[in-house]
């Protein structure tokens, strides 16, 4: 964080404030431009600007009180109808809205722990299973609940294993998870197979849909082949599913979908106790921030269906364009069939990493995954503009490193965002705790 930072004895003037916050952008990535392949989800300056005034209009109200702020609740409500619309609900199926995909992973985590110690009070150990391709938030909700992480193998596609999910089902076992798509690979898991093995084990399936959500209904729609992966599928128990990645809304804005009511009473906390009075919480979050549930509201009525349809269309233009791109260029190829606008490519004659390196260099931002080393996009419409330039300045990469290799310290490791010389699980995990740390510190 820099130097100790305090108050200013007086406040200083508004208009001196805002320049300044402009120039501490300087120095980050151009995404508008389309110099990131992740993080930001843009759909014109048009749509970003009636968002900021919808989130706005309700910057102050707290979701934490739907009897002070029923225009919220009815606000919630809406949302949550028509994202299970999209996602195959038949009327019975309820939901919240969150933060984010995080927050929602971790709560039907949560219910799903809370619905077996009631269930089944013997399985003091539960355990989940998730593909080795599943998103972190799974292990960190493991982490925070005492639930065991078991892996489900990929395979040779980047998609769960089913022919290896009934052998790692225990008496022990609360849940699976599969992905639609998985960050790493953009690919589906084979969702109604590992929906009949819940079905047929009696366990939950919880499918994290945050990127897929509002692309592959949509692409479905246009026509193209889609896995299934929603409530369409029977042994789907919960979903989650971003608003603020491809919904375009406002950062802040996920729902967590629950195939019944007694489930998600599962992820409920209450305290009766409390001199406050009675405590009910329906999510992580005590105060819920009434701009975001507004602004994701307003996402979803300014672009209705046509407009998902034509941007989710846009994006995998975008894609296709880039995968022809990267497959042109000698020694590069993409890792499996992607279903929707996510890329991940690799070499078997080039370190992928350096290239990724020599990206960084020309101003772009490109994702390091792992398992194997391999270079990560995620499309979006916006990156429309700048898909020959990446292309043409990937294949200098390319060449350049070919005639003159950058050399990389062996072990070296790929952490989210960027990628650190250091080697061995141990080392790596003290890395990352160290990296953390460190970004907190004041002095």
């Amino acid at each position: 964080m820099g130097n100790r930072f305090s108050l200013p004895g007086k406040g200083k003037d508004k208009k001196e404030l805002l320049s300044c916050l402009e120039a501490y952008k300087k120095d980050d990535i151009d995404w508008k431009g389309g110099r990131s392949w992740s993080l930001v989800y843009y759909a014109g300056d048009e749509h970003a600007e009636f968002v900021k005034r919808a989130y706005n209009l309700y910057m102050s109200e707290n979701g934490a009180g739907p009897t002070m702020f029923p225009s919220l609740r009815r606000l919630e409500s809406e949302v949550i109808a028509a994202v299970l619309d999209l996602l195959g609900g038949h009327d019975t199926e309820v939901g919240c809205m969150t933060s984010g995909g995080t927050e929602s992973i971790l709560l039907a985590m949560r219910a799903y722990r809370e619905q077996a110690r009631v269930n089944n009070p013997e399985n003091t150990k539960p355990e989940v299973l998730l593909p080795e391709s599943a998103h972190p938030a799974i292990l960190k909700a493991a982490g925070y609940f005492g639930i065991t992480p078991v892996y489900i193998p990929l395979d040779a596609d980047y998609r769960a294993d089913t022919g290896k999910i009934e052998g790692l089902i225990t008496s022990r076992t609360i849940c699976m998870v599969a992905s639609a798509p998985s960050f790493p690979h953009g690919v589906v898991d084979p969702i109604r197979q590992m929906g009949e093995l819940a079905q047929e084990h009696g366990i939950g399936l919880h499918v994290d849909a945050c990127l897929g959500s509002f692309v592959l209904p949509f692409l479905k729609k246009s026509g193209r082949t889609i896995p299934d992966f929603d409530f369409e599928v029977p042994g789907v128990t919960s979903i989650s599913a971003d608003l603020h990645k491809n919904g375009y809304a406002a950062k802040g804005a996920s729902v967590i979908l629950y195939r019944s009511a007694s489930l998600m009473r599962h992820q409920f906390f209450v305290d009766v106790e409390w001199p406050g009075g009675i405590y009910a919480s329906p999510t992580m979050q005590g105060t819920r921030a009434g701009g975001a549930i507004a602004a994701a509201w307003a996402s979803l009525m300014a672009l209705g269906e046509s407009g998902y349809l034509e941007l989710a269309k846009r994006a995998v233009e975008v894609t296709d364009a880039l995968v022809q791109g990267i497959s042109s260029i000698e020694g590069l190829h993409v890792l499996g069939e992607p279903d929707m606008n996510v890329i991940a490519f690799t070499s078997e004659t080039l370190n992928i990493l350096s290239v990724g390196e020599r990206l960084d260099n020309m101003g772009w931002r490109v994702n390091r995954i792992n398992n194997p080393p391999a270079l990560h996009l995620i499309a979006t419409p916006n990156h429309a503009q700048v898909v020959s330039s990446f292309i043409a300045d990937l294949e200098k990469a390319c060449a350049a490193e070919l005639s003159d290799p950058i050399p990389l310290p062996a072990g070296r490791a790929v952490l989210y965002g960027g990628t650190e010389a250091h080697m061995g699980v141990g080392e790596q995990r003290e890395r990352a705790l160290s990296r953390l740390e460190n970004l907190f510190k004041l002095g």
